[in-house]
């Protein structure tokens, strides 16, 4: 705990408050609490804010307690010391006799007074603003009667967010409730909206101005941001804003934001002060400044505090005057419930049971605090007063007012003018450039493989030269981000992994180079995203495949297997249809398959095929003739091309004929690699030899030291371009590596260079970068081992002809059915009509006999059907 110098005299003000002091009396509001009672309170009776607090408590003893029936015990709190604080405390309890006590303001004071209120159990209503969560359930007789404010600080980082503010520079007051309670929630809102802390300020309470000249000259000449967020008691703030008008801080570029302490007294800043303050852009405590019980009290304030302190030119109440306004209530209502010889125990439960709207806002505790503050204004100060921009509410943002329609936006650039240091049409940089600030080292790798990437040259009349991809995208890179600071290259001597932990050994500031992104590196940096493709292929040495069975390679084993299966299938239909037409298609079973075959395939290749009799047969023939045109066409092609032109094709196929080979494999640079392979591909270490450049491993494939190579496809692209038609890339893409610029962890600046990386990327200019360094050389033509052509551009032809075939058949085969199923009815009703007649006939010749009828009058027999 900060205990600060209490060499300083020791006194209490009794202030006995009695009928006739208040203002007039038809203004005042019926009293709660009838009876009497005595209330200590502990304030800074020299300070706005004491002096608000007193005016606000005696207005509210007038409206709560009647004329005459409470006393309220002030006790000068202007030292701001632990002990003295505890001291008058004790003397307020057990000399006094007070049932409750209002104050302190600071945490630092609280924790003895806490302890001596739980000793004596009376109610300590504090108005510290950032007390522990574990401070209540220590003290039970301590609440916090102030809103928990640390919420502002989201809406300090919305601010921070609203014109894209990277890094923010910290000032504050080096004390334990702004070290432990609010700097790290400052610190963890910052980074919700990527804006990182460059630099902690901090300044004693009682910083001399040499001290604070000194410590603001090192931020002014070492650190180039220039967004800076103030958060410490309004006494310092003046002293700092004073000190950095006068070394010329608060000028164009710069931003200063200032947090609640120091923001809810603008409306009582005089001439005098507020002209070191233009410009700033502060947060404060929003409570709700209309009705007619704040018009009034309002009113009674300002008459009362011009009556007491006639030297203040600002009269108007702030949130401190409305929350000690309220604590009387409280109070009040409490003591209401209790009795006024009554406290204890008793008196702090009827406190908790306050629910009420008070000038300051909803009043209700839970867990002896009352609800966090959700609602913060937004100013800006400029002339001798101060602009109301709009508010910010927690979850929501920004608004221009509040009230259950309001818009809100992310943005509060849309909330208005807003007057900057630099004027009210200049929106500040947050940065400048620094001459005399401490450059970057930018760690460069001495010795890179390629080239094209990075290279180092020495030259005795002009130092050491950095050329190359990488270095050109990094410059390019830094001079389209709105700040970066100066840098300079210094090349490192040593492997990549080595050249990374250089940053976590505080050598460099950055690495830049072909530097593979690589999980067990973040043990020592941060990396941007990749600047190149990410993946790791196979290269592998070509040769020219042999023509003696080009004839085939045309159309893949698929299309040769689809085409046979169709020219079989329409053959075997042709003949079907055709073979009760033609003697030929007949005979034993050898020869009317050969014959079908021949039928097949003689329509492929001869326009002058056998005489068909059947138009179904016609039919399939004339589509399978059109489709076999395009198919013999389409051949012809491709073969004259893949016999005019020289064809490579990979000594080794895939990467699993690569590993059953038990083949020596090479890889690039990088310790990562040989576990790549090892762990994931399952190659064997033993097999694996490691090569530094693109020439060591062409020399290495041409002395037969390894069968293939695994390299990175930034390096791929430019050793497949410099050894043409040498070597070939097989295999799949592994999605791993890519090249990426590497940063300390937690950097500030790695958000914005990302961000960069993006727009040189969007706007050509990283394509125009890749032209100029690792655009590829133009090789003589060549065709790779996949231009046989498949079935599937011939899915269509197929289907068509299949399809006409097949209808063919099946009406063919419909019709023969139906000729069949015809005759044999015919067949049937002739048998029918013959037996009918020679039964009629055996009955005419019965009657004949009897000579019931002549013989020539029986019907001549019926001819039978065909």
């Amino acid at each position: 705990m900060c205990t600060l110098p209490h060499a300083f005299s020791l006194f209490a003000l009794i202030l006995l408050l009695t009928s006739g002091t208040g203002a007039d009396q038809s203004t005042k509001t019926q009293a709660i609490f009838k009876g009497s009672a005595r209330i200590g309170a502990i304030v800074d009776t020299s300070s706005r804010i004491g002096k608000e607090e007193i005016v606000a408590m005696e207005v509210a003893k007038e409206d709560f307690y009647g004329f005459g029936n409470l006393t309220l015990l002030l006790t000068n709190d202007s030292q701001k010391d632990t002990i003295h604080a505890a001291l008058e405390a004790k003397d307020l309890i057990d000399t006094r006799q007070v049932q409750a006590i209002i104050g302190p303001r600071t945490w630092e004071e609280v924790p003895l007074v806490a302890e001596i209120a739980r000793e004596t159990q009376v109610p300590i209503l504090s108005f510290a603003d950032t007390a522990p969560e574990w401070a209540t359930e220590r003290w039970p007789f301590l609440l916090q009667a102030s809103p928990d404010k640390r919420a502002q600080m989201k809406a300090v980082a919305a601010i921070v967010q609203s014109w894209n503010w990277h890094q923010v520079t910290v000032i504050y007051e080096d004390t334990d409730s702004s070290a432990r309670g609010v700097i790290p929630h400052l610190h963890d809102a910052l980074r919700e909206v990527n804006s990182e802390v460059s630099q902690f300020v901090a300044f004693s309470p009682f910083a001399s101005s040499d001290s604070m000249s000194e410590e603001l000259e090192n931020v002014k000449s070492k650190q180039y941001c220039r967004v800076f967020v103030v958060h410490m008691s309004f006494k310092l703030a003046v002293r700092l804003f004073e000190m950095a008008k006068k070394m010329e801080m608060m000028k164009k570029d710069s931003v200063w934001i200032t947090t609640d302490p120091i923001t809810s007294l603008v409306h009582s800043i005089n001439a005098s002060v507020i002209s070191s303050m233009q410009g700033i852009l502060g947060v404060r405590s929003y409570f709700p400044k209309m009705g007619r019980h704040f018009d009034t009290f309002n009113q009674r304030f300002s008459t009362r505090f011009s009556r007491n302190y006639p030297r203040e030119e600002k009269k108007e109440p702030g949130i401190y005057a409305v929350q000690a306004y309220d604590a009387m209530r409280t109070i009040a209502l409490g003591l209401n419930k209790t009795g006024s010889k009554r406290g204890g125990k008793e008196l702090l439960e009827n406190i908790l049971d306050a629910d009420f709207h008070g000038l300051s806002g909803k009043v209700k505790f839970k867990n002896q605090n009352v609800a966090a503050a959700e609602i913060f204004e937004i100013v800006n100060v400029i002339g001798t007063g101060y602009n109301e921009l709009g508010y910010w509410s927690n979850g929501l943002g920004f608004s221009e007012n509040i009230h259950e329609n309001s818009s809100y936006k992310k943005s509060m650039i849309g909330l208005g003018q807003v007057y900057w240091p630099g004027g009210p049409t200049y929106t500040p940089r947050g940065w400048t450039a620094l001459t005399s600030a401490k450059r970057l080292r930018i760690g460069v790798p001495s010795i890179s493989g390629y080239e094209e990437y990075v290279k180092v040259e020495y030259d005795d009349r002009l130092g050491t030269n950095f050329s190359g991809f990488s270095i050109e995208v990094f410059k390019a890179t830094a001079a389209s981000m709105p700040f970066f600071p100066p840098y300079e290259f210094h090349e490192f001597n040593g492997n990549y992994n080595e050249l990374v932990e250089q940053i976590h050994l505080k050598n460099f500031d950055a690495v830049v180079g072909d530097v593979e992104i690589v999980s067990s590196r973040y043990q020592y940096a941060e990396f941007t995203n990749p600047y190149t493709e990410t993946g790791l292929v196979l290269i592998v040495p070509a040769r020219s495949s042999s023509k003696a069975w080009s004839f085939v390679k045309p159309f893949t084993t698929t299309m040769w297997v689809l085409i046979s299966v169709i020219t079989v299938y329409n053959g075997f239909v042709v003949w079907w249809i055709e073979r009760k037409h033609c003697d030929e298609l007949q005979g034993s079973i050898p020869n009317q398959i050969g014959i079908m075959i021949w039928l097949s395939f003689n329509t492929l290749f001869s326009l002058n095929g056998p005489k068909l009799h059947s138009n179904l047969s016609r039919m399939s023939g004339v589509v399978w003739l059109f489709v076999a045109l395009i198919i013999i066409q389409t051949y012809t092609a491709n073969l004259t091309s893949m016999l005019t032109v020289q064809r490579l094709e990979p000594t080794i196929p895939s990467v699993e004929e690569l590993l059953n080979s038990n083949a020596m494999v090479g890889y690039c640079t990088g310790s990562y690699m040989e576990r790549y392979l090892a762990e994931v591909l399952k190659f064997k270490s033993q097999n694996l030899l490691h090569f530094q450049s693109a020439a060591s491993y062409a020399k290495g494939f041409e002395d037969k030291n390894i069968s293939a190579a695994f390299l990175g496809t930034p390096y791929a692209k430019i050793f497949l371009a410099k050894y043409c038609n040498r070597f070939i890339q097989i295999g799949p893409t592994y999605k791993i590596g890519g090249f990426g610029f590497a940063f300390p962890r937690g950097s500030p600046l790695l958000a914005s260079v990302n961000e960069a990386l993006l727009k040189i990327s969007e706007n050509g200019t990283l394509k125009e970068l890749e032209k100029t360094w690792i655009t590829p050389q133009k090789c003589p033509e060549m065709q790779s081992e996949s231009s046989s052509l498949g079935p599937s551009g011939f899915r269509v032809l197929f289907f068509i002809t299949g399809g006409t075939t097949t209808i063919a058949f099946v009406i063919y085969v419909c019709r023969t059915n139906l000729l069949r199923h015809g005759n044999i009815l015919r067949i049937i009703s002739a048998e029918v009509l013959l037996k009918r007649w020679f039964s009629l006939r055996r009955h005419f010749t019965r009657r004949v006999a009897n000579a019931e009828i002549p013989m020539n009058a029986f019907p001549e027999a019926p001819v039978p059907l065909a």
